[in-house]
């Protein structure tokens, strides 16, 4: 089974954005993008980051 992890390797801030592209197999990128969107629009992306960043646990595993 598959389990979202923050990617210590490849972050920026937390990991998040790289954890989760690893998850769905995408570009980090376009996950960055899509928060980045989402903060400007109204700031919501930030709380969910911040609860993102709280709940992930990192891949310490793969530093």
């Amino acid at each position: 089974m598959k389990k979202v992890y923050r990617n210590m390797s490849d972050k920026r801030i937390g990991g998040v954005c790289s954890g989760i592209a690893d998850y769905f197999d995408i570009d980090p990128v376009l996950v960055r993008l899509l928060f980045l969107f989402s903060f400007l629009a109204g700031g919501a992306g930030v709380i969910m980051y911040l609860i993102a960043w709280f709940i992930i646990p990192p891949d310490t595993e793969n530093l």
